[in-house]
């Protein structure tokens, strides 16, 4: 989709939104409640006009989403004070798929990472970088997704999906001082992490982290800009976000 007029002067791009739509069916967290849309409240303006307002309620980190440096350090910024040149920036797509191929439990290395940079060039300072496992293609199904279809809070314990190991996630960070980390999984880290090895490398860094996004396979490796746009929840941990990435017409 193009989104300039044609007698606009500003650069001419296409957009892929890389954000699974808020609804009861996505795969949410063991333990918390899954997103939910009430029946509209519906008036009628005195010519008919029907006007609909509903109300909806989800927990911070649902569908797709941004975590906040709140999300791990009590005096972590919180997600309405999060600085926007880290959540609108130059992105770079690191097609992991080959690495983790169908392997719930796989760790996206650091050599990944350098391997791209060896065929795309350095990662700059303030980049953001998605991360394609190809995991996205499985979202609506939690079995396949998150690796248990259990909806209560015991079902965490089975989780198994891939995230980043927590090495490279420093590596990211202080090698490489990136603005933000996203992943089309259900999070940074593996499901069967313990520790949350990549959330700490990252977050107290700085480094935001988005999850569960989608559509990264229709990302190049890099010449994008991404805006990711999470409600600004005060005092918010993380918030649900709309992340969109804008590509130049010659891409």
């Amino acid at each position: 989709m193009t989104a300039n007029p044609p007698d606009s002067r500003l650069p001419r791009f296409r957009t892929i939104d890389l954000t699974h739509p808020l609804d009861a069916s996505g795969c949410a967290w063991p333990g918390e409640p899954p997103f939910r849309l009430e029946p509209p409240e519906v008036s009628l303006l005195p010519d008919g006009t029907r006007v609909a307002s509903h109300r909806f309620s989800c927990p911070e980190h649902a569908g797709t989403h941004v975590d906040a440096p709140a999300h791990v350090a009590a005096a972590g910024t919180t997600v309405e004070r999060l600085p926007l040149e880290r959540l609108i920036g130059e992105g770079a797509c690191v097609d992991a798929r080959a690495a983790i191929g169908s392997e719930p439990r796989a760790r996206v290395m650091r050599s990944v990472f350098e391997a791209w940079e060896t065929r795309h060039g350095a990662l700059a300072p303030g980049t953001i970088v998605l991360v394609a496992t190809g995991w996205s293609v499985r979202w609506g199904d939690p079995q396949r997704y998150l690796g248990s279809a259990d909806r209560t809070a015991a079902g965490a314990a089975a989780l198994a999906f891939p995230g980043l190991d927590g090495e490279a996630a420093r590596w990211l960070a202080v090698e490489r001082s990136v603005a933000a980390v996203g992943i089309d999984t259900a999070g940074v880290d593996p499901g069967d992490s313990v520790d949350l090895a990549a959330h700490l490398a990252l977050l107290p860094r700085g480094v935001v982290i988005f999850e569960n996004l989608t559509r990264l396979d229709a990302l190049p490796a890099r010449g994008f800009l991404v805006v990711a746009l999470p409600l600004p929840i005060r005092g918010g941990s993380g918030a649900p976000a709309r992340v969109v990435a804008l590509l130049p017409e010659s891409l």
